[in-house]
């Protein structure tokens, strides 16, 4: 299949590349050329800002596209703007989130609405998401505007496919998702607060989430589905940090410490009642989709971001010590 990437360049984008690659698919990537992957193999590269799509539709049409995966649209705009410039009739798929459902608004609330496993048939959301103010790096939209559930809106009604991603983890995460433990391992840090860590929050590896899209892409059965995408068993917030702990190979204590104590990049370890646990099962039925051991996934991840530390970690820890003093001596 003849397949066009909207953003194919930075972690989940290139496990996309590479799973379409691997499968045979012949790839256009389209980007605003400001991250150039290492180590992919070449493919063909379409420089263009999506807001400027319009303008480059002949060079897009000229590929002659059976596919189209949309990895960065955030706003309504972005996607209208995308499937207005490619041809129609493609098999499409669109990277949403699990923030749509009504249990996110509720975590932050601190409230509880909703029952997990959540399906995708629970409840949405009926107002923004409470995260808007935050931009991804390296993504250009009006934090006012950021609205998956208007994405899959506009993909649903053309007939695309939308796979709603949890948490995503692995190799090339530009985010560190992990560093809230492996930060304090470099900086040397033994013991490390923590509230109760009963959390359940759905979590998934690039590669196994890049192999679901590829298969939503492929089925001709399912245009205009919805599929939740993550991990079948997902480890409470505190069994996640051992397992990363674990494959860090250091010796670490995590500490209990009372809530109001935590170090904000801890808080999610705290006494949160509403668990944003989403069921995979759909996409199991219908796509085939499996993925691999969440331990084992966990492993890989550490090892390349152990490999691959961020330049520059400016944090003190003087909320740790803090946490730490008032729990006691070791």
């Amino acid at each position: 299949m003849r397949t066009i990437v909207l953003g194919g360049t930075r972690f989940i984008g290139r496990a996309v590349v590479e799973e379409l690659l691997a499968a045979g698919h012949e790839v256009l990537v389209v980007h605003r050329g400001q991250h150039e992957p290492q180590g992919l193999p070449d493919v063909p590269h379409l420089h263009v800002h999506r807001r400027e799509l319009a303008s480059r539709s002949t060079e897009l049409r000229a590929f002659a596209a059976e596919g189209l995966i949309d990895l960065s649209a955030m706003t309504g705009g972005d996607a209208t703007t995308a499937l207005d410039a490619v041809p129609g009739g493609l098999s499409m798929v669109v990277a949403s989130s699990i923030d749509v459902y009504r249990a996110f608004s509720s975590l932050w609330a601190g409230t509880v609405t909703d029952a997990v496993p959540l399906t995708e048939e629970s409840p949405m959301r009926t107002g923004p998401p409470p995260d808007r103010a935050y931009v991804m790096e390296g993504y250009d939209y009006e934090p006012a505007e950021y609205e998956k559930l208007d994405v899959e809106a506009a993909y649903l009604d053309r007939g695309g496919v939308v796979c709603r991603l949890p948490m995503v983890y692995g190799p090339h995460d530009f985010k560190h998702r992990e560093d809230f433990v492996l930060g304090r391992l470099r900086a040397e840090r033994r013991r490390i607060p923590t509230g109760a860590g009963g959390l359940l929050w759905s979590r998934g590896h690039a590669a196994d989430l890049a192999h679901g899209m590829r298969l939503a892409l492929e089925h001709a059965g399912v245009r205009g589905e919805v599929f939740n995408l993550c991990e079948s068993q997902c480890a409470p917030l505190r069994l996640w940090m051992e397992w990363i702990l674990e494959a860090a190979g250091v010796e670490t204590e995590l500490v209990r410490v009372s809530d109001e104590l935590l170090p904000e990049d801890l808080e999610i370890t705290g006494n949160i009642a509403q668990h944003w646990m989403a069921s995979a099962e759909k996409a199991r039925e219908m796509l085939g989709w499996v993925h691999g051991d969440p331990k084992e996934r966990v492993r890989d991840s550490v090892r390349w971001h152990l490999a691959h530390a961020p330049p520059d970690d400016p944090r003190d820890f003087a909320a740790d010590e803090r946490a730490l003093d008032a729990a006691g001596p070791a």
